[in-house]
């Protein structure tokens, strides 16, 4: 099969992770991983494993630009604004793992297929991507006028990136749980455990549906539904406790076990994001490449 080729910006634990899983895949075929420390973990192991290596940022890839047709940025969400310019002028199309929302927002078990023609996605957040989904899952059955997720991750699995990124997370969540989500109003809180043995990411979500909408027994069949599209692509990815129903008011308790590719398995934060970065090139590549043959 032909395969399409990729390069991550990024050398830190997310683009490491990334480019454990883009071995696997059937499509991707990456070539490139770009950093700014020469003596980063990501770019010794892109090195032993044959990928072209740059430890100059994006300039040193721009040089090269025809190493890849896609590019992932993994870095932070100030740094994707100046990428996103660059790389536009360079006619790449651009997956952002960041929070910076340059882009359209993407949850690929939502509004993937919506999206294919755009040159820019973003993946929002990894409190988004586990949430978000679920929102949507009752939005679809019955009207949310408003939803709050809370997502509690490992101190450990909080690295500079994240910590810098907090009032984007915020924002961008939100965000989405209303674009994507479908909620009316939209709120989003994230937590760091600094428990020990550290936790693996668990997330809630708390919905108010309109009451003259409200179908308890489609809800949850929708969210069932919802919870077994995400495992597709995040086998980590499940429901605790069966949906909480009280009322108009709907509770979803969710966890995030990652894959332990690069990772521990505790850090479904970062997991989730890698899974899903993976999930929307694929489709980004068939696209691209029915498109070369049609």
């Amino acid at each position: 099969m032909t395969k399409v080729n990729v390069a991550i910006l990024g050398s830190g634990n997310i683009g490491t992770d990334l480019m454990l899983k883009l071995e696997r895949s059937n499509i991707l075929q990456l070539t490139a991983m770009i950093g700014i420390d020469p003596e980063s973990d990501g770019l010794r192991r892109a090195k032993e494993k044959g990928y072209t290596v740059i430890s100059t940022g994006i300039e040193g890839f721009l040089k090269n630009p025809e190493l890849a047709d896609i590019v992932f940025d993994a870095t932070s969400a100030k740094a994707h604004i100046r990428h996103a310019k660059l790389l536009k002028e360079a006619g790449k199309m651009v997956l952002d793992l960041t929070p910076a929302a340059v882009g359209a927002l993407v949850i690929p078990s939502v509004n993937l297929h919506e999206q294919l023609e755009e040159r820019n996605v973003n993946l929002i957040t990894c409190g988004g991507q586990a949430t978000i989904p679920i929102v949507h899952a009752i939005n679809r059955v019955s009207r949310v006028d408003y939803a709050e997720i809370v997502a509690t991750i490992a101190s450990k699995s909080a690295g500079p990136g994240t910590r810098a990124n907090i009032d984007e997370f915020t924002q961008t969540t939100a965000r989405g749980i209303e674009k994507i989500g479908g909620a009316k109003k939209g709120k989003a809180i994230i937590i760091l455990n600094p428990a020990e043995p550290p936790i693996i990411m668990r997330n809630t979500v708390y919905a108010l549906v309109e009451e003259a909408s409200m179908n308890e027994k489609a809800i949850v069949q929708s969210i069932l539904e919802m919870v077994e599209t995400v495992q597709s692509y995040v086998p980590g990815y499940r429901i605790r406790t069966d949906p909480i129903i009280d009322g108009n008011k709907i509770t979803v308790f969710l966890e995030v076990e990652g894959a332990g590719d690069y990772l521990p398995k505790y850090s479904g934060n970062l997991d989730i994001m890698t899974a899903a970065a993976v999930k929307v090139a694929e489709e980004f590549a068939k696209h691209q490449l029915a498109a070369q043959t049609a």
